[in-house]
C-alpha cells in the first residue's frame, strides 16, 4: 500500500476546545491559513460566498483505535449497528472530517467561520466552495436515527 502524506494549509483557532457530541451550530472559529505557503490571494474570492466545506484531520484522540467495521452510533444500542462509511464518527480509518460552515468573514489569510465542527487547533487539510451545482441533486435519503443523531448536533 502506497502511503499518502498531507500537510495542513491552516490550522482552526478559537471556537471550542474539546469535542462535545452537540450544539455545534452557533461554534465561532477562524480558519489561519499557513503564511509560509499561502498570502491573502489563495482566499480571493472566497467573501462571495455563503458556505464553505472544510476537511481536517480528527487530531485528537489519536491513540483511540480505528473502526473498520460496525457499531452502534454514539454506542446507542437503540439505533442500529452501521459500518464506519455509513456514519460520521471521528474513529475512521483516516480520521478525515468534513464540515460545511458558514463564512462570516474573511481577513487575509484568516477565515472566520461559523458552524465548524473542529476544535481550536485541528490541521485544516483543505477548503472548498460550497455551489449549488454541486449540492445533492435529488431527494436525499437516510435513516432515522441519523435524524435523531443530528437534532440537536447543530
Amino acid at each position: 500500500m502506497t502511503a499518502i502524506t498531507f500537510h495542513p494549509i491552516g490550522h482552526v483557532r478559537g471556537g471550542r476546545k474539546e469535542a462535545t457530541k452537540d450544539g455545534w451550530g452557533g461554534n465561532r472559529s477562524r480558519i489561519e491559513l499557513d503564511p509560509a505557503r499561502f498570502g491573502p490571494e489563495a482566499l480571493a474570492g472566497l467573501a462571495d460566498l455563503s458556505h464553505i466545506e472544510v476537511l481536517f484531520h480528527f487530531h485528537l484522540h489519536a491513540d483511540e483505535p480505528a473502526e473498520t467495521g460496525a457499531r452502534h452510533p454514539r454506542d446507542r444500542a437503540d439505533w442500529p449497528k452501521v459500518g464506519i462509511f455509513a456514519q460520521r464518527g471521528r474513529m475512521r480509518p483516516n480520521r478525515i472530517g468534513l464540515s460545511t460552515c458558514r463564512v462570516v468573514g474573511v481577513d487575509g489569510t484568516v477565515i472566520a467561520v461559523e458552524g465548524l465542527d473542529a476544535v481550536d487547533g485541528t490541521p485544516v487539510l483543505d477548503i472548498k466552495p460550497v455551489w449549488s451545482g454541486n449540492e445533492p441533486r435529488g431527494q436525499i435519503r437516510e435513516p432515522a436515527w441519523a435524524r435523531e443523531l443530528m437534532a440537536k448536533y447543530w
